[in-house]
């Protein structure tokens, strides 16, 4: 499995060789550098630690830049993990590019989507709304939260208002349609979570069945 973070640009299209209009996400992903390898001995399982963008020194508290002097590579603004597969082999101060990865591939895309903010019952819970006649009150209200007497309370899990969005979201096998590796370009066909600028998880789809 091969993985690295970027930050979300913006939606364009492209047209492929046949004339079709394709939709696609630009994402600026990498260079990332491999910041610390978890082991089994040491940490319970294996792993592999990435950074991605550079930080300034002076915003680094003493027990980030410790970490990133141990590894021998500049301080970075993000730092994420992923398992890697078996055979698949790593070292610290290694950078992964785009280049990396080849078009045609199918990704797997985790970002933190838009807050909405406090909104209703219908916008959040795709409930239904009252009769609009005249006279109605309970145009776009919840209904009932919770029965009279007994138990005469709301239980723990009923679809009210409340804060929308900012959940981390993962869109699986995402075609990966053009990589522009001079300018640390991805091309990948579809939408993806999140913000202009929100930083990405960009991993290689994850086989059925593992």
């Amino acid at each position: 499995m091969k993985a690295i973070l970027g930050k979300k640009i913006g939606m364009t299209q492209i047209f492929s060789e046949a004339g079709e209009i394709i939709p696609v996400t630009v994402i600026e992903a990498g260079p990332a550098v491999v910041t610390q390898i978890k082991t089994v001995e040491n940490d319970g399982y294996y792993g592999v630690q990435i950074g991605f963008e550079d930080q300034k020194a002076c915003r680094m508290n003493k027990p980030a830049k410790a970490h990133f002097d141990k590894a021998g590579v500049g301080y970075k603004k993000h730092l994420a993990e992923f398992r890697p597969e078996e055979g698949d082999t790593y070292e610290v101060g290694q950078v992964i590019t785009v280049a990396d990865f080849e078009a045609g591939i199918k990704l797997d895309v985790t970002g933190t989507s838009k807050g909405k903010g406090t909104q209703g019952n219908i916008k959040r819970n795709h409930h239904r709304r009252g009769p609009m006649t005249h006279g109605s009150k309970h145009k776009r209200l919840p209904g009932g939260l919770a029965a009279a007497t007994y138990p005469s309370r709301v239980f723990l899990g009923n679809k009210a208002p409340g804060r929308t969005g900012r959940d981390t979201v993962t869109m699986q096998n995402l075609e990966l349609v053009k990589v522009i590796a001079d300018r640390n370009l991805m091309l990948v066909k579809g939408a993806v979570p999140g913000n202009k600028g929100g930083l990405l998880r960009i991993r290689t789809a994850v086989k059925v069945g593992k």
